[in-house]
């Protein structure tokens, strides 16, 4: 099985969207993201335990990475409530299960060669990270010059958008400022309007 295997490629999923497919285990399935391979793949999947659902134990030969999304996540090592974040390097087994249910975000087989280091965090724990060049909160405030530059170009845009669009060259009706006179409303009105023009000769 291949799904968003070419990773030169950019891919935006939307996870709601797919279907859940079970797994071999009654009660747990799965949304894929990412997968190349069988049952046993490179992959990254949105899995949802139901209710009193487990997995058999098995061997995570190529290492396993997960975040819980909702609900407690458990095996034999501890609970795991959301926003718990644990990795399981190559070689690595244990009892998956949630007794109320859960959603939790898996990567398998994605460890660099090398990479044995098990890491449990629960909610709350770690240090905070500076974000990476270009995440967001981490662009350069725009300085006054910059963003009246940017006002200028939206502006113009605004207005050429005016010209080209056809009920924009609609005619609007003229109203008289309380500060003109009769006169002085009579000669704007004939210099401006050329309905009124055609109408006087």
């Amino acid at each position: 099985m291949r799904i968003n295997e070419d990773l030169t490629k950019p891919v935006i999923v939307r996870s709601t969207k797919l279907d859940w497919v079970p797994s071999p285990a009654a009660g747990v399935d799965r949304r894929m993201l990412y997968r190349v391979g069988g049952e046993v793949a490179r992959a990254t999947s949105i899995v949802r335990y139901a209710p009193g659902s487990a997995f058999p134990r098995h061997v995570h030969s190529g290492g396993e990475e997960i975040l819980v999304l909702e609900g407690t996540f458990e095996d034999e090592h501890g609970d795991y409530p959301a926003g718990s974040y644990f990795r399981n390097p190559p070689g690595t087994s244990h009892i998956p299960a949630s007794k109320n249910g859960c959603t939790i975000f898996v990567r398998l087989w994605q460890y660099r060669e090398g990479d044995g280091t098990q890491i449990v965090r629960h909610p709350g724990e770690g240090e905070s990270a500076p974000l990476r060049e270009g995440g967001r909160g981490s662009a350069r405030p725009v300085r006054r010059r910059e963003r009246a530059r940017v006002d200028r170009k939206l502006a113009a845009g605004f207005s050429r958008q005016r010209r080209e669009t056809p009920w924009a060259r609609v005619p609007r009706p003229l109203r008289r400022p309380r500060s003109w006179g009769a006169s002085n409303w009579s000669r704007r009105v004939g210099a401006g309007c050329p309905q009124e023009r055609r109408s006087k000769r």
